[in-house]
């Protein structure tokens, strides 16, 4: 059990360490989609990704490394805290429109916590008291309601942005509570805490990533492989579907031993 937890907390961070650094800064990934498929737009899509890899190269990575290096863990873990409980709104609507009650509870009791105990989000008690962080957002609910991925689209800044991601990246924008409050610069708050979570997520990757970088072959085109197995596995919240698995009822065994009865 423990070492299922443990694969499952390092499977979750190579997925976010790779999301988070293609929506600022491009990046590899594990296996390559060679054919293409869904991604009409490929030439124009490469391009925007060579242009996010020279604005990580030149920007996000410097920047990122010496958050690592000043910034102690207690620090970091805190800002990390502190941007998901901010995000606990845009969740709990999202768990609420996908009928997951169970989750949406643990979302309340979570931010309630964390907020008051966990001293404004700083710190992460509820964790420790058995509710678990988990992610949604309107892509994930349009998904869910069997809404299509839509042509593969890569943005500047933003990285992966197909269609249905893209329409669930504006519409979380209104069920965030930060878009309503008055501030003397409307998009000071948005555009802050945007760039000091890419800091934060790019952070957090650094030796995953140079790791993925040396293993791989196509930048592109891997990328756009993970971030779709990311996205299914996020829609699915982590479960297998055993329905998609290839029909093995055909495939045979060379075991070299002879036929036993009863088996």
């Amino acid at each position: 059990m423990a070492d299922n937890r443990l694969r499952a907390t390092r499977r979750q961070r190579l997925m976010g360490a790779v999301i988070a650094f293609a929506m600022l800064g491009g990046a590899p990934a594990l296996a390559a989609d060679a054919d293409g498929e869904n991604d009409p737009l490929e030439p124009m899509n490469r391009y925007f990704f060579e242009l996010n890899i020279f604005f990580d190269t030149i920007l996000l990575k410097p920047v990122a490394t010496w958050y690592d290096g000043v910034v102690p863990r207690p620090g970091r873990d805190g800002i990390r805290n502190f941007l998901d409980n901010l995000r606990s709104p845009v969740i709990l609507a999202n768990d609420l429109l996908q009928g997951e009650w169970d989750r949406a509870g643990t979302t309340a009791s979570r931010f309630g916590i964390n907020t008051t105990v966990g001293v404004l989000g700083l710190f992460d008690p509820a964790s420790r008291w058995g509710m678990k962080q988990h992610s949604e957002d309107f892509g994930q609910t349009l998904a869910v309601w069997g809404t299509g991925e839509g042509p593969y689209l890569f943005l500047p800044v933003l990285g992966p942005a197909p269609p249905r991601d893209l329409t669930g990246f504006v519409v979380d924008q209104a069920f965030d509570p930060l878009t309503y409050i008055y501030w003397d610069r409307p998009k000071t708050v948005p555009v802050t805490r945007f760039v000091v979570n890419g800091v934060d997520q790019r952070a957090r990757s650094l030796t995953t990533l140079d790791q993925i970088e040396r293993t791989s072959v196509d930048y592109y085109a891997t990328v756009r492989n993970l971030y779709r197995q990311s996205r299914a596995n996020e829609i699915s919240n982590g479960e297998t579907d055993y329905d998609a698995l290839p029909d093995i009822d055909y495939l045979t065994f060379d075991t070299n031993e002879p036929d036993t009865a009863g088996m």
